[in-house]
């Protein structure tokens, strides 16, 4: 088997005895190197940086799974997988409470202008205290709109009613916890409106690729703030660098981006936007658990069962 990068933690164990494991020493592999190490291999632990598509899977003839160490699986062509009779697995749940406090970093940093203030401290250029001096949003009471009220919106949500925060959200359907959560399903319009601060939870599909576009930047108060802990693509990024640059919205708070690394120069010149480096799930016993979890799915797979956290089970025959 092949991991295409190198883990935080020695998995071998939750592999089971007698497995042989190929991984880069540290860092990952570039996608020749990943072709090349996948001949023979029967399974693939990737990150959500690989393009797993077709050609690769094609380079693999004896894969059987391939353990993406995301929630997300937007990377890894399903369909071809599936076709190929490939297990698809991810990695639910275990990152949900870290990517929540996460977001709820960014969103408190963007509110309180934290990363103006940490610049202008570390400049040396600081006068000290003045009664005008970044002056911020306030957090407790104002009103919360998700994208997505999933496992970790819904981990939001629970962190925005210790803030006595009133919450909005929009998905397709309604979502099992939003009665025990006082959080109230409205359309996507309405929230962008309403709400003094938005938060993106929702997959990258083609319905939510730049759901946040210049229209709903353009619909939000000018004190409002954008959230993005999802996936990069979810918001248009030239279009929330220009809201930033013309004072249509007060701020923003990125740990993702839309061509990763690589993020927009009018954002990194923002000063209104905090950039965080996708950071969401790293803790350390966050990603522990999730590169043991897409360890069981491979053992699971290899032993001729369906692994507990394949997203495409009813497509493949075991």
């Amino acid at each position: 088997m092949v991991s295409s990068a190198a883990l935080p933690v020695d998995i071998r164990p939750e592999l089971g005895e007698g497995a042989n494991l190929v991984a880069p020493e540290r860092g990952r592999w570039q996608r020749a190197e990943l072709v090349s190490a996948l001949r023979g291999a029967d399974a693939l632990i990737a990150i959500l940086r690989d393009r797993i598509d077709d050609e690769l899977l094609a380079a693999a003839p004896n894969l059987k799974v391939v353990a993406n160490v995301a929630v997300g699986y937007d990377n890894v062509d399903v369909e071809a997988a599936s076709g190929r009779g490939i297990f698809v697995t991810n990695t639910p749940d275990v990152l949900t409470d870290a990517t929540a406090d996460l977001t709820f970093a960014l969103l408190l940093a963007a509110a309180r202008r934290l990363g103006e203030g940490e610049r202008l401290v570390r400049s040396g250029t600081w006068g000290g205290w003045e009664p005008g001096q970044l002056l911020g949003q306030d957090v407790s009471g104002k009103t919360l709109g998700l994208i997505g009220l999933g496992r970790i919106g819904a981990a939001v949500a629970v962190r925005a009613r210790g803030f006595g925060m009133r919450v909005l959200y929009t998905a397709r359907s309604d979502a099992p916890r939003a009665r025990e959560l006082e959080a109230s399903r409205v359309p996507l319009s309405e929230l962008v409106s309403d709400a003094d601060f938005v938060s993106l939870h929702c997959p990258l599909t083609p319905a939510t690729r730049h759901i946040v576009d210049a229209a709903a930047l353009r619909a939000m108060k000018p004190t409002a703030i954008v959230v993005n802990t999802a996936r990069g693509p979810c918001v248009d990024e030239a279009a929330l660098a220009e809201a930033l640059a013309r004072g249509e919205i007060a701020g923003a708070g990125l740990d993702v981006f839309e061509d990763e690394p690589a993020v927009h120069p009018a954002l990194l010149a923002s000063d209104r936007a905090v950039l965080a480096p996708h950071v969401g799930s790293a803790t350390t016993t966050t990603r522990r658990r999730m590169a043991e979890m897409a360890a069981r799915a491979v053992r699971e797979a290899l032993a001729g069962r369906v692994p507990s956290t394949a997203v495409n089970s009813e497509k493949v025959r075991v």
